[in-house]
C-alpha cells in the first residue's frame, strides 16, 4: 500500500506568476501563461534555488542567515480563499500579483490546511510537495497599500489561516493555466499531541 495516496480533489491552475526580483518592503508577481519548473524551483524566479538562508520564519530551529533547504521554492493559494480575504477586507477585487504568488488554484475551499507533505501533481508529471502553511507577511500589506490607500494595514488579520501554502519541486516539468492537479495525500491519522505540549 503506497503512503502516498490519489485524493478526488482536483484543483485547476487559474493564475501563474513569477516574482524576478526581490525587495525589502514590497512583493509583487508578475503574471505568466506558463512556468518551466527545475530542481531549483521557478526559472528565472527570484526565490528560487535549492537552498536559502534561514529568516525570521525558522528563528528557533536556525541562528538567522544559516544555508538551509529551500521548501519555499513555489508559492501557491486558492481562488476561494483570495476571495474570502477580499470579501472581509470589503474589496471588489483582489490580485494575486499583491500575494507574490507563484500560482493560483481552484477547486478546494480549505486548500491552506492541506497536510503538508501533500503532492500536487499536473497531468504530465510536473510534482510538487507541500511544504506547510503560508502566513501572512507585511510585504503583503505594504503593496496593497500602495495601491489601495488605507487597505493594507489589514491584510494580515484577514489572511490569517487563507495565505496558502509553500512548496518546492519534487519532478521538474512545466505548469500551463488550465492544467489540473491532482491532490495527493498522507495515508496517517490525524497526530495526537500529548497533553503536555505546548509551544515555547
Amino acid at each position: 500500500m503506497p503512503a502516498l495516496r490519489a485524493t478526488d480533489v482536483n484543483l485547476t491552475v487559474t493564475w501563474l506568476g513569477v516574482v524576478t526580483q526581490r525587495r525589502e518592503i514590497e512583493i509583487e508577481t508578475e503574471p505568466r501563461q506558463s512556468l518551466q519548473l527545475d530542481w531549483d524551483g521557478v526559472v528565472g524566479a527570484a526565490h528560487g534555488g535549492r537552498t536559502r538562508a534561514s529568516d525570521s520564519r525558522v528563528l528557533q530551529q536556525h541562528q538567522r542567515g544559516t544555508d538551509i533547504i529551500n521548501v519555499r521554492q513555489l508559492s501557491i493559494v486558492s481562488q476561494e480563499e483570495i476571495d474570502q480575504i477580499a470579501r472581509d477586507m470589503g474589496l471588489a477585487h483582489f490580485t494575486p500579483q499583491w500575494l507574490g504568488a507563484t500560482m493560483v488554484v481552484s477547486g478546494c475551499r480549505d486548500f491552506s490546511h492541506i497536510p503538508p507533505s501533500s503532492r500536487l501533481q499536473a497531468p504530465q508529471g510536473t510534482t510538487l510537495v507541500v511544504d506547510m502553511q503560508n502566513y501572512p507577511c507585511h510585504q503583503v500589506g505594504v503593496t496593497i497599500e500602495r495601491d489601495l490607500p488605507g487597505q493594507g494595514k489589514s491584510f494580515k488579520a484577514y489572511a490569517k489561516g487563507k495565505r496558502g501554502v509553500t512548496a518546492w519541486v519534487e519532478r521538474p516539468g512545466d505548469l500551463v493555466l488550465g492544467d489540473v492537479l491532482r491532490l495527493h495525500c498522507p495515508e496517517q491519522r490525524a497526530w495526537q499531541a500529548d497533553g503536555q505540549m505546548r509551544f515555547l
